[in-house]
């Protein structure tokens, strides 16, 4: 389940301040709202919903679990026992790891199939929990850690990932082998270190949603696996400046028109170790470097499908491989005029009619992300190509993610579970759907913004909701019943928040931008504006719910406190909305979306004339960096600006992202060019504070040095604050502290009257 996002929570209007609101209780660990909990998982048999609750610092803990029976609430694993078998992430020193483990929700426990038995992730080293004694034996007892741990389906092997090599060691600890080897591979100049097999790399880490490259077949006799190749991918330099002889790390990352990771697709014998690769393109192609193989399962035993998407990302194909005699046949191939999110919401169906199997299939034909029913020739998926059935969603809006698929003893009454912005693009509520195409309809009233996970038998699920007005809250629910509250947030009206507005304008071709205003109450004279912007297409600024890291919603509530007034715009670019508004951007960085940001500006001070025109500030994180950035050297509209961990020039960042909206490089030379904020520095308007962390391992700290050169060679002054170690988040709560007060105190210097 997604992680429980933290959200703020209003009163209907001002409320009385009785408690003083600041930098370091917004950054505290559990920060306002206390510490949710984490962890989400479902047991196999589907009789325990459970989950981690940690006290605010993130030391102390207990593993829970709801009984679906009676919806009772119990421990399951006690804080002492949860201490040793999944400590806290404070005991992680590596910053890097310590990122790595959060902004992927690495899993800290895994359930067994006989739902008695938890495997827990101990920082690498593996723990087997028995539920029915009490008692922990470790695992795994290897200096080397044990990553992506895997149970087989029958319960009695566990597959994990050790020193880049895929292990299977048996649950009762008497065999343990190693199945592949960096040895295993085509090419003579693979490196040693660079070959990856079951494991995924960076790029497609973060930018593919890869978590996981070995899979089990349904009958535990073998394991389909990645093998990827690194030795031609460039390598940038991390230094730790903290030593006294500091400490190098080359990290393997492909740049713009950089040489990608060869993949090549391997089915590997769980217990001879013997490979046969089955990879569903000519490995040694000249294409071979540019295709990804981002997702790839079992269709049954014998038989894994694949999904190759081509490095310009506007063509994913479906295919069907016999792992018996490596015969491939590529199934459904889509293509797009922008471009192709490669998603997670394939399945495959165990039930069908007349011979045939099922698989669903989301696409943005039609201008919105929608499910579509395909059918296939269940004893033969080879011999024809998939066939299209039906589209199951409908509507000018977008399905965001499947959540479960339940299949009853009829094939009409089959469900698919998933989230939606139906009803608002600024919120997502949880649906069903008949794989019939009949009955859509949503799960619950929550309000605002809700995400779930169903049960795998379809009975239950849980809702974590929230909006502007309402606090956020996790609840154990029975479909088409009722939903029992597990956890909700601290109360904090005593801190006076004061609700935002949602506010529209229109862009130039006279696309809706939904906006969002918070006003300070009690203003004296013109009131100073903060642009909160992020403007790309990973993320929404406006919900209705506050949610997670890119809102900084408590931190814009002190600046309204202060006196200032708080506004945010999503731009066409920015996701969840329909493809035409997606695409706008396809081909450039920075145009459209300040052309958007300026024109929703002109018609916020036209409607709200007690904001002063002539203290604007803007700040971003990330893609909302480089807009800070791109703003202050394209216009003149801003006082001062604050641009945290800023892409200052697309050919810095890496392939998959920047390729897929950008092109190819050697195709679209001039738009990389005109997105360079390095090239206009001496554009700069407006007193800039530049931020970044050195061991940024996402968005390099390179960005932010060749912005200093260029801003020095034109002899702009700016302000500058380099944050040792720190990665792309700049996490931890001194740190954190440290940086909130700098952006405060640049606002207040800048935009405040005297």
């Amino acid at each position: 389940m997604k992680r429980l996002l933290i959200v703020l929570a209003l009163a209907t209007a001002v409320a009385a301040q009785t408690k003083p609101l600041t930098i370091e209780a917004i950054f505290a660990d559990g920060g306002l709202l206390g510490r949710a909990p984490e962890g989400f998982k479902w047991s196999p048999d589907g009789t325990k919903f459970s989950f981690v609750q940690r006290d605010d610092s993130g030391e102390h803990g207990e593993l829970w679990y709801i009984d679906t029976a009676t919806g009772q609430k119990s421990v399951l694993v006690s804080e002492a026992k949860l201490a040793s078998l999944a400590p806290p992430l404070s005991k992680v020193t590596d910053e890097r790891e310590k990122e790595r483990l959060t902004r992927y929700s690495v899993a800290a426990y895994h359930w067994a199939p006989d739902s008695k038995h938890i495997l827990f992730d101990s920082h690498g080293q593996l723990w087997l929990y028995s539920l029915e004694n009490g008692t922990a034996i470790q695992f795994t007892s290897s200096p080397e850690s044990a990553d992506d741990p895997k149970f087989s389906p029958d319960g009695k092997s566990v597959s994990f990932i050790r020193q880049h090599n895929l292990v299977v060691r048996s649950v009762d600890g008497a065999r343990e082998k190693q199945l592949t080897s960096e040895k295993d591979s085509p090419r003579k100049d693979a490196e040693k270190g660079n070959i990856l097999n079951g494991e995924p790399d960076w790029v497609y880490t973060e930018e593919l949603g890869v978590r996981s490259n070995q899979f089990w077949s349904p009958d535990s006799r073998h394991i389909a696996f990645l093998q990827m190749d690194q030795t031609r991918v460039p390598t940038y330099p991390i230094t730790d400046w903290m030593p006294t002889h500091p400490h190098l790390d080359n990290e393997k990352y492909p740049k713009v028109g950089d040489p990608n990771p060869i993949v090549r697709l391997g089915v590997v014998d769980a217990k001879n170790g013997k490979v046969k690769w089955i990879t569903p393109f000519k490995e040694d192609s000249p294409e071979a470097q540019d295709n990804y193989l981002p997702r790839f399962g079992w269709v049954r035993p014998g038989i894994v499908w694949a999904q190759v998407l081509n490095r310009k990302q506007d063509r994913l194909d479906l295919y069907f491989i016999d792992v018996n005699s490596g015969r491939s046949r590529k199934v459904l191939s889509e293509t797009s005029d922008a471009w192709i999110y490669v998603r997670d919401d394939f399945r495959i169906l165990k039930s069908g009619a007349d011979g045939r199997a099922n698989f669903l299939w989301p696409s943005w034909r039609d201008g919105h992300t929608h499910l579509y029913l395909y059918s296939f020739n269940s004893s033969a998926p080879l011999t024809e190509d998939a066939k299209l059935e039906r589209q199951l969603t409908h509507g000018d809006f977008e399905v965001l993610s499947v959540e479960g698929v339940t299949e009853a003893a009829t094939p009409e009454a089959n469900t698919v579970f998933l989230s939606a912005n139906e009803s608002d693009v600024r919120q997502q509520h949880l649906y069903s759907v008949q794989l019939d195409g009949s009955h859509f309809h949503r799960l619950t009233e929550a309000p605002g913004t809700e995400h779930g996970e169903v049960s795998d038998n379809g009975k239950y699920f849980t809702s974590s909701a929230s909006s502007t007005l309402h606090p956020p809250a996790l609840s154990f629910c029975i479909v088409n019943g009722t939903c029992t509250k597990l956890w909700e947030a601290r109360n904090i009206a005593d801190y006076g928040f004061t609700a935002p507005k949602f506010v529209d304008f229109h862009a130039e071709d006279g696309t809706v931008l939904h906006g969002q205003l918070t006003l300070p109450s009690s203003p004296s004279g013109k009131v100073p504006l903060v642009i909160y912007v992020y403007g790309g297409p990973a993320a929404q600024t406006v919900t209705d719910s506050g949610e997670d890291g890119f809102s900084f919603a408590f931190f814009h509530q002190l600046l309204v406190q202060r006196g200032f007034a708080v506004f945010t715009v999503d731009n066409r670019g920015t996701p969840n909305r329909d493809k035409k508004f997606s695409a706008a951007i396809k081909g450039q960085f920075g145009a459209v979306e300040l052309r958007d940001q300026l024109g929703a500006l002109d018609q916020l001070l036209k409607d709200y004339p007690q904001l002063d025109k002539d203290h604007i500030g803007i700040w971003g994180w990330s893609n909302g960096g480089s807009m800070t950035l791109y703003a202050l050297t394209h216009s003149d509209r801003f006082r001062a600006g604050v641009s945290v961990a800023p892409v200052t020039d697309s050919r810095n960042y890496d392939s998959i992202y920047t390729e897929r909206y950008m092109g190819l490089l050697s195709e679209n030379a001039k738009g990389y060019e005109a997105s360079s904020t390095p090239k206009v520095a001496a554009n700069l308007h407006g007193s800039l504070l530049l931020v970044h962390g050195t061991s940024d391992d996402n968005v390099h700290f390179q960005n932010s040095i060749q912005m200093i050169d260029a801003l020095i060679k034109a002899g702009k002054p700016f302000d500058l604050m380099v944050y040792p170690n720190k990665t792309h988040g700049i996490s931890g709560p001194a740190a954190r502290a440290h940086l909130f007060h700098m952006l405060e105190a640049h606002f207040v210097r800048e935009l405040m009257p005297e």
